[in-house]
Protein backbone atom coordinates (compact mmCIF):
# COMPACT_ATOMS: atom_id res chain seq x y z
CA UNK A 1 0.00 0.00 0.00
CA UNK A 2 2.01 2.99 -1.32
CA UNK A 3 1.83 6.27 0.53
CA UNK A 4 3.08 9.77 -0.08
CA UNK A 5 3.98 12.16 2.73
CA UNK A 6 3.94 15.93 2.48
CA UNK A 7 5.59 17.98 5.21
CA UNK A 8 5.10 21.69 5.77
CA UNK A 9 5.08 24.51 8.30
CA UNK A 10 1.74 26.26 8.67
CA UNK A 11 0.36 28.97 10.92
CA UNK A 12 -1.84 27.37 13.54
CA UNK A 13 -5.47 27.34 12.43
CA UNK A 14 -4.73 29.34 9.28
CA UNK A 15 -3.53 26.88 6.66
CA UNK A 16 -4.69 27.68 3.12
CA UNK A 17 -4.80 25.97 -0.26
CA UNK A 18 -2.03 28.27 -1.44
CA UNK A 19 1.67 27.41 -1.32
CA UNK A 20 3.22 25.34 0.10
CA UNK A 21 0.27 22.95 0.62
CA UNK A 22 -1.92 23.52 -2.45
CA UNK A 23 0.69 22.81 -5.16
CA UNK A 24 1.93 19.76 -3.24
CA UNK A 25 -1.55 18.31 -2.62
CA UNK A 26 -2.98 19.01 -6.08
CA UNK A 27 -1.36 16.06 -7.89
CA UNK A 28 -2.51 13.68 -5.14
CA UNK A 29 -6.08 13.61 -6.36
CA UNK A 30 -7.59 14.27 -2.93
CA UNK A 31 -10.03 16.89 -1.68
CA UNK A 32 -7.72 19.75 -0.77
CA UNK A 33 -10.46 21.61 1.10
CA UNK A 34 -10.98 18.65 3.42
CA UNK A 35 -7.26 18.39 4.10
CA UNK A 36 -6.98 22.10 4.90
CA UNK A 37 -10.00 21.91 7.20
CA UNK A 38 -8.48 18.96 9.06
CA UNK A 39 -5.14 20.75 9.43
CA UNK A 40 -6.80 23.89 10.78
CA UNK A 41 -8.89 21.86 13.20
CA UNK A 42 -5.84 20.06 14.56
CA UNK A 43 -3.68 23.20 14.80
CA UNK A 44 -6.31 25.57 16.21
CA UNK A 45 -4.63 25.62 19.64
CA UNK A 46 -1.41 26.93 18.10
CA UNK A 47 -2.83 30.18 16.78
CA UNK A 48 -0.09 32.67 15.91
CA UNK A 49 2.64 30.01 15.80
CA UNK A 50 4.31 28.07 13.01
CA UNK A 51 3.45 24.39 13.37
CA UNK A 52 5.06 21.42 11.60
CA UNK A 53 2.49 19.14 9.96
CA UNK A 54 2.50 15.99 7.85
CA UNK A 55 -0.15 14.90 5.37
CA UNK A 56 0.09 11.17 4.65
CA UNK A 57 -1.85 10.11 1.54
CA UNK A 58 -2.70 6.58 0.47
CA UNK A 59 -2.11 6.55 -3.29
CA UNK A 60 -4.68 3.84 -3.93
CA UNK A 61 -7.62 4.79 -1.71
CA UNK A 62 -6.90 8.56 -1.65
CA UNK A 63 -7.49 8.52 2.09
CA UNK A 64 -5.33 10.90 4.07
CA UNK A 65 -4.07 11.37 7.62
CA UNK A 66 -2.87 14.59 9.18
CA UNK A 67 -0.29 14.51 11.97
CA UNK A 68 0.76 17.62 13.84
CA UNK A 69 4.06 18.31 15.54
CA UNK A 70 4.41 20.93 18.24
CA UNK A 71 6.28 24.23 18.27
CA UNK A 72 9.28 24.54 20.62
CA UNK A 73 8.46 24.73 24.33
CA UNK A 74 9.74 28.31 24.38
CA UNK A 75 7.16 29.32 21.73
CA UNK A 76 4.37 27.72 23.76
CA UNK A 77 5.54 29.47 26.94
CA UNK A 78 5.57 32.80 25.09
CA UNK A 79 2.02 32.19 23.94
CA UNK A 80 0.84 31.39 27.47
CA UNK A 81 2.69 34.39 28.89
CA UNK A 82 1.41 36.72 26.16
CA UNK A 83 4.88 37.95 25.19
CA UNK A 84 6.76 38.17 21.89
CA UNK A 85 10.19 37.34 23.30
CA UNK A 86 11.93 36.33 26.49
CA UNK A 87 14.22 38.51 28.58
CA UNK A 88 17.63 39.43 27.16
CA UNK A 89 19.01 39.00 30.68
CA UNK A 90 16.74 36.38 32.32
CA UNK A 91 18.68 36.31 35.59
CA UNK A 92 18.00 39.99 36.10
CA UNK A 93 14.84 40.80 34.15
CA UNK A 94 11.45 39.13 34.48
CA UNK A 95 9.11 39.75 31.58
CA UNK A 96 5.96 37.85 32.60
CA UNK A 97 4.39 35.51 35.11
CA UNK A 98 2.41 32.32 34.45
CA UNK A 99 0.31 30.04 36.62
CA UNK A 100 1.20 26.43 37.32
CA UNK A 101 -1.82 25.44 35.20
CA UNK A 102 -0.16 27.04 32.18
CA UNK A 103 3.09 25.18 32.79
CA UNK A 104 1.05 21.97 33.05
CA UNK A 105 -0.72 22.81 29.77
CA UNK A 106 2.58 23.28 27.92
CA UNK A 107 3.99 20.08 29.41
CA UNK A 108 0.97 18.16 28.13
CA UNK A 109 1.32 19.66 24.66
CA UNK A 110 5.02 18.71 24.57
CA UNK A 111 4.62 15.41 26.39
CA UNK A 112 5.95 13.22 23.57
CA UNK A 113 9.16 15.20 23.19
CA UNK A 114 10.04 15.74 26.87
CA UNK A 115 12.44 13.53 28.79
CA UNK A 116 10.39 13.37 32.00
CA UNK A 117 8.71 10.08 32.88
CA UNK A 118 5.80 11.59 34.84
CA UNK A 119 3.73 14.77 35.09
CA UNK A 120 5.94 16.29 37.79
CA UNK A 121 9.23 15.90 35.95
CA UNK A 122 7.72 17.14 32.67
CA UNK A 123 6.25 20.23 34.35
CA UNK A 124 9.66 20.96 35.88
CA UNK A 125 11.24 20.73 32.43
CA UNK A 126 8.86 23.41 31.15
CA UNK A 127 9.54 25.58 34.18
CA UNK A 128 13.25 25.20 33.37
CA UNK A 129 12.45 26.72 29.98
CA UNK A 130 10.70 29.59 31.79
CA UNK A 131 13.89 30.13 33.79
CA UNK A 132 15.92 30.70 30.62
CA UNK A 133 13.33 33.19 29.32
CA UNK A 134 12.86 35.37 32.40
CA UNK A 135 9.30 34.12 32.91
CA UNK A 136 8.17 33.66 36.51
CA UNK A 137 5.81 30.95 37.74
CA UNK A 138 3.19 31.68 40.39
CA UNK A 139 4.85 35.01 41.22
CA UNK A 140 8.31 33.57 41.89
CA UNK A 141 11.49 32.93 39.90
CA UNK A 142 11.20 29.67 37.97
CA UNK A 143 14.01 28.05 39.97
CA UNK A 144 12.08 28.67 43.19
CA UNK A 145 8.94 27.19 41.63
CA UNK A 146 10.84 23.97 40.89
CA UNK A 147 11.95 23.82 44.53
CA UNK A 148 8.34 24.32 45.62
CA UNK A 149 7.23 21.40 43.45
CA UNK A 150 9.93 19.26 45.07
CA UNK A 151 8.43 20.24 48.42
CA UNK A 152 4.96 19.12 47.32
CA UNK A 153 3.40 22.37 46.10
CA UNK A 154 0.56 22.10 43.53
CA UNK A 155 0.63 18.32 43.91
CA UNK A 156 -3.06 17.81 43.13
CA UNK A 157 -3.09 20.16 40.14
CA UNK A 158 -0.06 18.50 38.57
CA UNK A 159 -1.31 14.98 39.29
CA UNK A 160 -4.69 15.73 37.71
CA UNK A 161 -3.21 17.76 34.84
CA UNK A 162 -5.30 20.86 35.62
CA UNK A 163 -4.97 23.49 32.89
CA UNK A 164 -8.00 25.77 33.24
CA UNK A 165 -7.74 29.35 34.50
CA UNK A 166 -10.53 31.68 35.56
CA UNK A 167 -11.12 35.05 33.92
CA UNK A 168 -9.96 36.72 37.13
CA UNK A 169 -6.69 34.77 37.12
CA UNK A 170 -6.06 35.74 33.51
CA UNK A 171 -6.70 39.39 34.37
CA UNK A 172 -4.25 39.21 37.27
CA UNK A 173 -1.58 37.72 35.00
CA UNK A 174 -2.01 40.53 32.49
CA UNK A 175 -1.67 43.15 35.24
CA UNK A 176 1.42 41.41 36.60
CA UNK A 177 2.99 41.33 33.14
CA UNK A 178 2.50 45.09 32.79
CA UNK A 179 4.03 45.67 36.23
CA UNK A 180 7.06 43.51 35.42
CA UNK A 181 7.63 45.28 32.11
CA UNK A 182 7.45 48.67 33.82
CA UNK A 183 9.97 47.51 36.41
CA UNK A 184 12.26 46.19 33.69
CA UNK A 185 12.14 49.48 31.76
CA UNK A 186 12.80 51.43 34.96
CA UNK A 187 15.77 49.21 35.80
CA UNK A 188 17.13 49.55 32.26
CA UNK A 189 16.88 53.35 32.50
CA UNK A 190 18.78 53.28 35.81
CA UNK A 191 21.55 51.13 34.30
CA UNK A 192 21.76 53.41 31.25
CA UNK A 193 22.07 56.49 33.45
CA UNK A 194 24.79 54.86 35.55
CA UNK A 195 26.62 53.75 32.40
CA UNK A 196 26.48 57.24 30.88
CA UNK A 197 27.92 58.71 34.08
CA UNK A 198 30.84 56.26 33.95
CA UNK A 199 31.44 57.01 30.26
CA UNK A 200 31.39 60.76 30.92
CA UNK A 201 33.81 60.40 33.84
CA UNK A 202 36.25 58.48 31.64
CA UNK A 203 36.18 60.84 28.68
CA UNK A 204 39.41 60.53 26.69
CA UNK A 205 40.13 57.01 27.88
CA UNK A 206 40.41 54.06 25.50
CA UNK A 207 37.12 52.40 24.61
CA UNK A 208 38.23 48.98 25.87
CA UNK A 209 39.14 50.53 29.23
CA UNK A 210 35.70 52.13 29.48
CA UNK A 211 34.00 48.86 28.53
CA UNK A 212 35.95 47.08 31.25
CA UNK A 213 34.81 49.64 33.81
CA UNK A 214 31.18 49.27 32.73
CA UNK A 215 31.36 45.50 33.06
CA UNK A 216 32.98 45.82 36.49
CA UNK A 217 30.07 48.08 37.48
CA UNK A 218 27.73 45.19 36.52
CA UNK A 219 26.11 47.05 33.67
CA UNK A 220 24.25 44.43 31.54
CA UNK A 221 26.19 43.56 28.38
CA UNK A 222 23.28 44.50 26.14
CA UNK A 223 23.55 48.08 27.45
CA UNK A 224 27.36 48.06 27.31
CA UNK A 225 27.21 47.07 23.64
CA UNK A 226 24.56 49.68 22.88
CA UNK A 227 26.47 52.57 24.46
CA UNK A 228 30.03 51.43 23.88
CA UNK A 229 30.12 48.89 21.00
CA UNK A 230 33.28 46.87 20.47
CA UNK A 231 35.54 48.14 17.72
CA UNK A 232 35.82 45.84 14.73
CA UNK A 233 39.34 45.14 13.55
CA UNK A 234 39.64 45.69 9.81
CA UNK A 235 40.39 42.56 7.78
CA UNK A 236 44.12 42.23 7.16
CA UNK A 237 45.01 44.66 9.96
CA UNK A 238 47.46 43.55 12.67
CA UNK A 239 45.58 41.41 15.19
CA UNK A 240 42.75 40.57 12.81
CA UNK A 241 41.94 36.90 12.18
CA UNK A 242 44.09 35.59 9.33
CA UNK A 243 46.32 38.67 9.27
CA UNK A 244 49.92 38.12 8.26
CA UNK A 245 52.46 38.34 11.05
Amino acid sequence: MAKDTIEALVEGGKATAGPPLGPALGPMGINIGQVIAEINKKTADFKGMQVPIKVIVDKDTKKFEVTVGTPPASALVKKEAGIEKGAANPLLDKVADIKIEQAIKVSKMKQDSLLGKDNFSRVKEIIGTCQSMGVMVEGMPAHDAILKINEGAWKDKISLGKTELSAEELKQLEEEKKRLQEEMMKRKAEFEEKAKQIIASMAGKEKREIRKKLIEAEIPMIIVNELMPEEKVAEGAPGAPGAKK
